[in-house]
This record gives C-alpha cells, structure tokens and sequence, in this order.
C-alpha cells in the first residue's frame, strides 16, 4: 500500500505536506522544483536557493519542495563538530509555509547516507520525481560519499536527465557573507541586530505553551511560558518582545533563563508576558521576537523584589518597542 506524506498542523492552519523519504517526491505533483539544503535558521542565502525552486516551478506549473536532512548531516559525520541548532522543524515549517511552500522533504540522514555515492544519490531524485524540473543549490553545495558531489556534477546531470539547475551565490550583507554560522555567532553574543539581518527578518524563538505554576498571574503579570524549539539561545535576560497571536504582533516583555528565584536546575523557558491583551495561550504554539535585551537575569531575595523589578522592567520594554 503506498505511504501517504505525514502531514504537520500549524497554527495557522495550515497544513504542510511533510515527506519523509525520497521515493515519496513521487506524491508531489510534477514538474519538481527542488531547493535542497540544510536550511537552519532560513537565513537571507536559504531564501534565494527557495526562491529559485518557487520561480521555476510557477513558471513551469509544477511543485516547489523544500528538501532538507535530519538530523544535521554533522550529527552522523563529526558530531562533536555539529551545531546547535537555530529552529526545530516546526518553527522552520511556520517560517516555509509563510514563504509560500506547501510542501517539503525531511530526509533521513545516517550513515548509509553519508556513504551513498553523489550518483547514486542523483539517481534516486530522478527516479522519484514525476518529473524532476530544477534543483536549487548554493553554488559551493556538496554531497553523497566523500564530498563527491558538486555543482559540476548537477549540470552534468541536468544535461542528460533534463533538468535546471540553480547554483545561488553567497549573499553578503554589510560586508559579511550570510551563513548560519554568523548568525550563532551573533545569537550567543546577544547581538540581535546583527542576527536580524543576516536572517532578513528580527530574530525570534518558537514553542509550545506550557502550564506553569501561575507565578507570574499571582505578581499581576501573567505569562505565557514558552518551551524553545532552538537548541541555541542567546544570552538569559529579560527581553522587549513582540509575539505573534493569530496574526498580529503584540508587544510585550520576556524573561529567558531558568527562574533563580523560585526553581533550582529548571530547563530554559522563555516567559511572556504581553501588554494590554487578555486570553488563553495554553498549548499553543508561539513565535516571539527579541527586540532588545533590557537586562541579565537574576535571582531576587522576595516576591516584593522581584515585583518591583518587573514594574521598571515593563515600563522599560514599552518605551523600547515605542521607538521602534
């Protein structure tokens, strides 16, 4: 019996068709616009290898798909090598569906992977697609059993097998050459201007809403505690936020850390609190973006304290998200 693509609810109900295998591409309607690449954080250089596979495939009546591994390839080649990383899949599906992709491709990644020859790798692309139209790479992409695999190899390939092929140049941005990389860099410095813009959009986290222990409704200022999907944070503070609720961004105030103050050994949550708004945000999913990093985080000797401090905080993070 043929396996039907898995599919994964976004909150905006939405539903992206999440393939699971490459002999699945035979689900996506052809001619298949394919942008492959690791693609975590969906910086600026991602954009324009996805941008590639969409024009091609509007141009040709077919099917963008967005081809990715999991887990990272450095997981399996050099794992004390490989990232932390930038989004889960979820956040990285949010991100796809709001660029228009409606389909993509997790492909396993493992050892038989990494040793499968760039040919053979080739071959199961063109088999599987009904038809293959265009692959979207970076230009310096490489792949299958020993880096065999290279931009030269596609067009090869395309030659032969019919097929475009997009090699995207690196894009640069204020002198620096776009990469995911730099953009860690910058997260774990606390840089969020620079991290902006080498995303191309101000950088945020992504996850479900957890029930907490209503701390925050008890000092008068209620939080949704947000469990980060990113394996990378930056810096533990208090943060001005805007977070997203069923379309529109609404200012408000953060805390990253782990609560010194009332837990000991408590995993990182991000506590939002959101100004002027009323509701229910229990299990929900939530992307909020750090606007500016207002101060450390720190344990506080009482309840009084700490609620003093969050009044300054609070009238603090307005007049940031005022000015911008």
């Amino acid at each position: 019996m043929k396996r039907l693509a898995a599919c994964v609810t976004l909150p905006c109900n939405f539903t992206m068709k999440i393939l699971r295998s490459i002999s699945e591409l035979s689900e996506a309607p052809g001619p298949v616009a394919l942008a492959i690449g690791v693609f975590d954080g969906l910086h600026l250089g991602h954009q324009e290898v996805i941008r590639a596979a969409q024009e091609h495939a509007a141009q040709h009546h077919g099917t963008a798909v967005v081809m990715s591994f999991e887990p990272h390839p450095l997981r399996v080649l050099r794992p004390e090598h490989a990232p932390r990383r930038l989004m889960g899949d979820r956040y990285k599906a949010k991100m796809l569906e709001g660029m228009g992709i409606s389909w993509s491709l997790l492909c396993p990644f493992d050892r038989a992977t990494a040793d499968k020859p760039a040919e053979e790798f080739l071959a199961g692309l063109v088999g599987s697609c009904r038809s293959l139209g265009c692959v979207s790479v970076g230009y310096a992409w490489e792949f299958g059993r020993g880096r065999g695999g290279n931009i030269h190899l596609l067009m090869d390939w395309g030659q032969v097998h019919g097929f475009a092929v997009y090699g995207v140049p690196p894009i640069s941005v204020g002198g620096e050459v776009v990469s995911s990389t730099l953009i860690r860099d910058a997260i774990g410095l606390g840089d969020l201007e620079r991290a902006g813009r080498l995303l191309g959009r101000p950088y945020g986290l992504y996850g479900r809403v957890l029930m907490g222990k209503r701390l925050g409704r008890q000092l008068g200022f209620p939080t949704a505690n947000v469990l980060p999907e990113a394996e990378l944070l930056p810096p533990y503070g208090v943060y001005s936020v805007r977070v997203e609720v069923d379309g529109v961004w609404v200012p408000g105030i953060a805390n990253l850390g782990v609560r010194p103050t009332f837990e000991q050994g408590a995993a990182a949550l991000l506590e939002a609190h959101l100004f002027d708004w009323e509701g229910d945000l229990y299990e929900r999913e939530l992307e909020v973006r750090l606007a500016s990093f207002l101060r450390p985080e720190r344990r506080f000797v009482g309840i009084d304290e700490l609620k003093g401090q969050i009044e300054r905080d609070v009238a603090t993070a307005r007049a940031e998200l005022a000015k911008r």
